[in-house]
């Protein structure tokens, strides 16, 4: 496998294996096998998953890089989050987007779910009546 190396500064976050670690000063890391990692504006905290999209996400992101035993827990509250929004998404594009994300979820192509529930959160924080305008509930 080859190496991945992340450029990192003073007070980012990198999560890796569901390990949190701050850096204190700039710093070059190379990961040298497969792990499972999130770093910089990636991570969401948990106060700031306080809308549909955004609480899809941070069950997603549990579900990628949160403790082994948060994991499974993690994708149900996604599957259930993502079944309650598309029940009350009226756009086919919305639709879609949430089966993918947890249809790559299931897959444990959890960084690719994520990509698209960060489109999700675009949807839901355009402005009303946007040719994207977020639909009712995302």
């Amino acid at each position: 496998m080859s190496t991945l190396v992340l450029e990192l500064r003073q007070g980012d976050l990198l999560v890796v294996n569901g390990a949190p670690l701050r850096f204190r000063n700039r710093a070059r890391v190379e990961l040298t096998s497969r792990a499972r990692f999130l770093f910089g504006k990636q991570i969401m905290e948990a106060a700031a998953a306080n809308t549909p999209a955004r609480r899809f996400y941070f069950a997603l992101q549990t579900a990628y890089v949160g403790r082994d035993e948060e994991r499974e827990h993690a994708l149900e509250i996604a599957r259930d989050i993502a079944l309650a929004a598309r029940d009350a998404a009226a756009s086919p594009q919305v639709q879609e987007l949430l089966d993918s994300a947890i249809i790559a979820a299931e897959r444990d192509e959890c960084y690719q779910a994520l990509k698209l529930a960060r489109r999700l959160m675009q949807h839901e924080d355009a402005p009303p009546g946007a040719a994207s305008a977020a639909e009712p509930g995302l």
